[in-house]
């Protein structure tokens, strides 16, 4: 017979990662927002959005840039297939290997967070191109480590497939549950971030934005290790 306890605890570990997973899906609108707005135009989280801009660039449409949106995505699967060769024979869920990758993303953000304030970003290409790669590069490292963890509908990096199964799946079922859900969650939860990222911008330099996104990020990475490695 199953104890009543372990769906309890089953259930608090799931509304916990799931916090933290809207966290890290709002530290991806930060910066996209950044890299878009402030690093000329790379998406560093949304991969499909620098594919589409490598496509117009190569047919010349708008000046749009090919060498940042193309060294951002190479990062990012290079930080994906790290993660992935660290987490590829571990268990579902919070292990020590998910904090451990969690954490060089963190520091990987925070580098370049201090790499863009100290470099002139604003005027400078290549350090647009530097930023933007190292920040791609967490992001691998991040949306791997989203699905290693495996809470539904939070993959923290795109939400394209999640606003899919809004439509067709939560509201065409109806009822109580059909506006406020986890995928309507994760679609806000980018949308402000994006706001957010841009409004610091609006105040600030790039690496202030970058800076808060990786300190949400080692805030995720150390209650992920404290509560939900241990509940796992």
């Amino acid at each position: 017979m199953t104890s009543p306890k372990k769906p309890a605890l089953r259930d608090r570990i799931e509304r916990r990662g799931l916090v933290l997973m809207l966290v890290l899906t709002f530290v991806t609108g930060v910066v996209d927002a950044v890299g878009y707005l402030g690093l000329d135009r790379v998406f560093v989280g949304n991969m499909t959005g620098n594919i589409v801009i490598l496509g117009m660039s190569v047919a010349g449409a708008d000046d749009l840039p090919i060498l940042g949106p193309a060294i951002a995505l190479g990062t990012f699967v290079i930080g994906a297939f790290a993660a992935g060769m660290v987490l590829r024979r571990k268990p579902k869920g919070w292990t020590t290997a998910v904090t451990g990758c969690l954490a060089a993303g963190s520091v990987i953000l925070a580098a370049a967070a201090t790499a863009a304030a100290l470099f002139d970003t604003e005027h400078s290409v290549s350090a647009q191109i530097c930023v933007a790669a190292a920040t791609a590069a967490a992001m691998g490292i991040q949306a791997c480590v989203a699905r290693k963890v495996a809470i539904a509908d939070m993959t923290t990096v795109v939400v394209t497939s999640t606003l899919t199964s809004l439509a067709a799946e939560t509201w065409t079922r109806g009822g109580r549950t059909a506006l406020w859900n986890r995928r309507f969650g994760a679609i806000a939860t980018i949308f402000v971030g994006a706001l957010v990222g841009a409004l610091l911008l609006a105040v600030s330099a790039v690496g202030v934005a970058l800076a808060v996104a990786a300190g949400l990020s080692v805030l995720v990475t150390v209650i992920g290790h404290i509560h939900l490695r241990a509940s796992a």
